[in-house]
């Protein structure tokens, strides 16, 4: 879809989303020419988002014509490379860390480094400048993320005496009350091999720490180090209690869900994503409740996945001092706290001055990235990994998880994954 914010600025005018203070701060830039973005958000919340903001840009900058490109995100995927390599937009949306590498190292996307020393990023937009740095130079800006961690059964954990844990011992005891009780700690649906990535990220972020495991996902640490076998031998200690669901390679995530909700498992580790299911499914704020994932090498620094949707300048973009305003314009606090409310994206702004939707788990995660994640913020494992590696290490993860015997074989798999990709 392609319209000209020039014929449509009246009808858009409504979906104005900033304050009076960061109109009047944008004023002070003089712009104008044409300004083209390019975006996958083609679903109707999303689309929403993305025309008001270039309505409200553009009544920030009247001398800009602006238009919009919205292509359906599957076909945007396959698109992308040809259309930063030919008739670049000025501004295009993608992701953060390893799935912007290889338009960083194709020299598509600029350099946005100046931006990343105001004031405005380097403090407010902290958590998120890991994912948007590759060779020490940042390459794209933040406009939302949500928190991972694990959503569980409250009722069930009042019900035998227990509280949120913050180590890993803490962790295997509750687990343990579960299973004396005929409660399985953990729902999984492994038939969607990226929820094992989710339990990997977290296992090895807390074996290891985030430096490690950046290094392991960039591919520059072999599958086979023992620091890695560290991380599944925590996770085998959970599988030889019995800790997840039976048979859990049968089940989407969604299809894992019911086994929470009638109270057969008492946790999922999983993205904010659930809660609305859930919710749908009959567990209120009263019985559902969230928590960080827990330490597990003590003064290790906690780090967190949070996959991060970001903006990005092409190189061959044609108004850079536009998309640059822009990239300001959209990290703002005021544009990072509409667009991420509940009527609009309902996720989380990156921006630590931002506001968050009066909703409980978007303000524990908001918390919790903003405040206590000192590690860093990674992206989940098919966004950190490369291609090839996500897909082969994912199913090794649900092959351990059935066959955990296996592991060496599976490691000396991902292994020459690793040094074919990296040859």
């Amino acid at each position: 879809m392609r319209f000209k914010l020039k014929a449509s600025l009246a009808a858009l005018a409504t979906t104005a989303i900033v304050t009076t203070g960061a109109h009047a701060a944008s004023h002070s830039e003089a712009l104008s020419g044409d300004f083209v973005i390019f975006s996958d958000m083609s679903n109707p919340a999303p689309r929403a988002v993305i025309e008001g903001l270039a309505a409200q840009f553009g009544e920030m900058h009247p001398d800009l014509n602006i238009e919009v490109t919205i292509i359906d995100r599957d076909a945007y995927k396959t698109q992308i490379r040809n259309f930063l390599t030919a008739n670049a937009p000025d501004v295009a949306n993608w992701y953060a860390a390893n799935r912007m590498l290889p338009y960083v190292k194709a020299g598509l996307f600029e350099d946005v480094s100046d931006l990343w020393e105001e004031p405005q990023f380097a403090d407010q937009l902290a958590s998120t400048k890991g994912a948007l740095t590759i060779d020490d130079k940042q390459w794209g800006v933040p406009y939302t993320y949500y928190q991972w961690g694990v959503y569980y059964r409250k009722d069930l954990y009042e019900q035998y005496g227990l509280t949120e844990p913050t180590t890993w011992e803490e962790e295997k005891a509750n687990c343990q009350v579960l299973l004396d009780n005929g409660i399985k700690c953990y729902t999984l649906g492994s038939k969607n091999f990226w929820t094992t990535g989710g339990w990997f990220d977290y296992l090895n972020l807390r074996t290891n720490g985030y430096d490690f495991h950046a290094q392991l996902t960039a591919g520059e640490i072999p599958w086979t180090d023992d620091r890695v076998k560290a991380t599944f031998a925590n996770w085998r200690e959970l599988l030889d209690m019995g800790a997840f669901i039976d048979n859990h390679t049968a089940y989407s995530w969604q299809e894992s869900l019911p086994f929470m909700v009638q109270g057969q498992a008492a946790a999922i580790l999983m993205g904010n994503f659930a809660v609305a299911p859930l919710r749908d499914g009959g567990l209120d704020d009263s019985k559902l409740d969230f928590y960080q994932f827990v330490e597990i090498t003590p003064g290790i620094e906690l780090a967190e996945d949070a996959p991060t949707d970001t903006f990005h300048i092409p190189s061959q973009a044609k108004n850079k001092d536009a998309a640059r305003a822009f990239l300001k314009f959209v990290t703002s606090p005021e544009v990072q706290t509409a667009i991420n409310a509940g009527d609009a994206l309902g996720q989380l702004p990156v921006n630590s001055a931002a506001g968050v939707d009066d909703d409980k788990f978007l303000i524990e995660g908001f918390e919790m990235l903003s405040e206590n994640s000192p590690g860093g913020v990674a992206q989940f494992f098919d966004r950190d990994a490369d291609a090839q590696i996500a897909q082969i290490g994912m199913e090794g993860f649900q092959e351990f998880m059935v066959k955990p015997d296996n592991l060496d074989k599976i490691l000396d798999r991902i292994e020459k994954v690793r040094q074919r990709v990296n040859k």
